[in-house]
């Protein structure tokens, strides 16, 4: 049984890949702003933990991160999907937007990745994975 560790995980991939996860008997840690999402569309199952991540918090990565290894004794898989586009001309994007942009998809990335790291290390084994839109 490996253990994944999703960001973004209330809907898209986030949520196909811990079905997916979860059907092969693996354990998932399902993170979300608001965990409760996660539960509304994957239900209750022993081997899911639901648990609130904003990446763009390196705290709450750190928090997400034990909780699941507190949980299931490690991560096998990370899944750094968490993450949203911005539309429009560079002239039309605020420094705000771009900014928010960022910290989600290339801080929140790295916030994850410091987290999870170091257990990794300790296993001598471990897979992470980034998604990112077209």
């Amino acid at each position: 049984m490996r253990t994944w560790f999703i960001t973004g995980a209330s809907r898209g991939f986030g949520t196909l890949i811990a079905e997916h996860a979860l059907r092969a008997g693996d354990a998932v840690i399902a993170t979300a702003r608001k965990p409760q999402d996660i539960t509304d569309r994957l239900g209750t199952h022993p081997n899911l933990l639901a648990v609130r991540l904003d990446v763009t918090s390196e705290e709450e990565s750190h928090q997400a991160v034990a909780e699941g290894i507190k949980r299931f004794g490690r991560i096998d898989v990370v899944i750094n999907n968490a993450g949203f586009g911005v539309l429009g001309a560079v002239e039309e994007t605020s420094a705000s937007e771009t900014e928010r942009l960022f910290a989600t998809n290339v801080f929140g990335v790295l916030n994850v990745t410091r987290a999870v790291l170091p257990h990794m290390r300790r296993q001598r084994s471990g897979h992470i994975v980034n998604i990112s839109s077209i």
